[in-house]
């Protein structure tokens, strides 16, 4: 393991270390947010709708279960690499104690990445082995979901960091959850095909980064997954992680860097 591996591992031990003082909270609405959304959605909900209403001819709920995997990677990407990166900036100037060591910029934003996915990766592992509970997982391809998942919150988590880094102030993630991750949550297939919606608002929901990982996991669910479809959908995901990345080092080095 080289040196600079190292340096961003000593980041992601503080992020860590904070993070076993709560671990007990989130884990209880980790396990129980999913038990709760299906058990409404596949006893409540699903049972008013018709399940041949949708093109894959599955139940609702096995329908939704992959979706709300996929906006719940991204909503924990969304809120861990948003608000602590700026109190970590501003507030606490975490960052800058960091940086007092010989920690570099890449260093401290790997670290908290690294974070941020291991966050979204625990939680979407409750999530798919609740799905299992309920029965949605369709083929064994379903443990592809898991790394699925991760891919995706990093698409977020990245560009989130960025502009985290960038703002000035804490009013840009109102408008990011209340703009962005609420409407994406909504409208990108999560809860019913995004062919319902009208015409110039399916090719804005293509477009999405949440279409596509609820597209890549839902298939991977059910097994119908093709090779082509998929790596279109991780070119996708991983493009725009890696432009994140580079755009949250660029924002970090501004602020942090005199």
């Amino acid at each position: 393991m080289g040196t600079g591996q190292l340096l961003s591992l000593r980041a992601f031990e503080y992020w860590l270390t904070s993070y076993r003082r709560v671990w007990r909270g989130s884990a209880a609405s980790s396990l129980l947010n999913p038990v709760l959304y299906l058990t409404a959605l596949g006893i409540g909900l699903g049972k008013l709708v018709n399940h041949g209403a949708h093109p894959l001819g599955v139940s609702y709920v096995t329908y939704v279960a992959p979706g709300m995997l996929a906006a719940t990677a991204m909503q924990v990407a969304a809120f861990e690499s948003s608000y602590p990166v700026m109190a970590s900036i501003r507030w606490t100037r975490v960052y800058h104690a960091m940086l007092a060591t010989p920690l570099r910029v890449r260093d401290v934003v790997a670290g908290h990445l690294a974070y941020v996915l291991t966050r979204a990766a625990s939680v979407a592992a409750v999530y798919l082995v609740v799905l299992a509970a309920f029965g949605t997982l369709k083929s064994p391809l379903a443990m592809l979901a898991w790394p699925s998942a991760i891919l995706l919150a990093l698409a977020f988590a990245a560009p989130i960091m960025a502009l985290a880094a960038w703002a000035q102030q804490d009013s840009v993630f109102n408008a990011l959850f209340r703009f962005g991750i609420t409407p994406l949550f909504l409208f990108s297939g999560t809860f019913f095909p995004i062919t319902r919606l009208p015409e110039p608002l399916q090719w804005l929901a293509y477009a999405t980064p949440l279409w596509h990982g609820v597209d890549l996991i839902r298939r991977l669910t059910l097994g119908i997954a093709t090779v082509g479809l998929s790596l279109v959908h991780v070119a996708y995901l991983a493009a725009l992680a890696a432009g994140g990345v580079a755009l949250a080092q660029r924002a970090y080095t501004r602020r942090l860097v005199r």
